[in-house]
């Protein structure tokens, strides 16, 4: 008599694979709602690190540029000094020979001096395009921050509306499984849904084909479908098939 009790029959199972896979759609819908932004909001997180790094790399560069300049600065000075030693000692040679040479260290210094100013306008330019580019990564960095914040703002609101939603749809779940006590049907069942395009592992018959893949089905085969006393798959695309009245689809009048 216990035994009895905790059969099940085919129209049962049927009936509780039908409904399960409802749920299980159901449940795929909340998370195709929430979905694509979990994955929007890491894609900003990856952006913004990268920009801040973009931005503290300029930082870095700029930094260097200005030893640069200061080290260049500091060779003017010490060329400017050396050059009017040079001017000094000219008043005090003995012979052509001392001043050509004094001449040539001078004109050496100048073109150091010269040399060392290209040099300070140069990095002066490229600091002033990496100010640029710092700017205009900041404000990019501004922009995908305010997202962010939109971003996970929304996907807060969504898991709160969603999570007593889902969790009662996964109690429902559970307690249809646990009624079909069929673990080898249930298998099947997860293996279709799996590789099925839309995720519908049972479908009725209407207009005489299969709901799925919409190849027709003999008359007989539709009578056994429609007696529920075996599970029938589509020999095209291997659903699970069911009768319209069984799935609740109305005959047309």
């Amino acid at each position: 008599m216990a035994k009895q009790e905790i059969e099940i029959t085919v129209e049962d199972k049927l009936k509780a694979l039908y409904e399960l896979q409802k749920v299980r759609t159901q449940i795929k819908k909340i998370r195709d709602i929430r979905g694509e932004l979990p994955l929007e909001v890491h894609d900003l997180e990856d952006e913004i690190a990268g920009l801040r790094t973009r931005i503290q790399n300029i930082d870095n560069d700029i930094a260097h540029l200005r030893t640069e300049i200061s080290q260049s600065s500091t060779k003017i000075d010490e060329a400017n000094v050396k050059m009017q030693k040079y001017k000094d000692q000219q008043d005090n040679v003995r012979n052509s020979r001392e001043y050509d040479s004094l001449l040539k260290e001078i004109e050496f210094q100048t073109f150091e001096i010269e040399l060392q100013q290209k040099h300070i306008r140069e990095y002066n330019a490229t600091i002033d395009a990496k100010e640029r580019d710092k700017e205009s990564a900041s404000q990019q960095l501004e922009d995908k921050e305010s997202d962010l914040r939109v971003k996970k703002s929304e996907l807060s609101d969504i898991i709160s509306e969603t999570r007593e939603q889902e969790a009662s749809l996964r109690e429902q779940a559970a307690l249809l499984e646990d009624n079909i006590k069929d673990e080898r049907l249930l298998t099947a069942f997860n293996r279709i849904r799996n590789n099925a395009r839309n995720g519908l592992a049972v479908v009725a018959v209407e207009r005489d084909a299969c709901g799925g893949c919409f190849n027709k089905i003999p008359a007989q085969r539709q009578l056994d479908i429609r007696l529920r006393k075996k599970i029938i798959v589509c020999e095209y695309c291997g659903r699970i098939l069911i009768d319209p009245e069984l799935a609740g689809i109305k005959k047309d009048e």
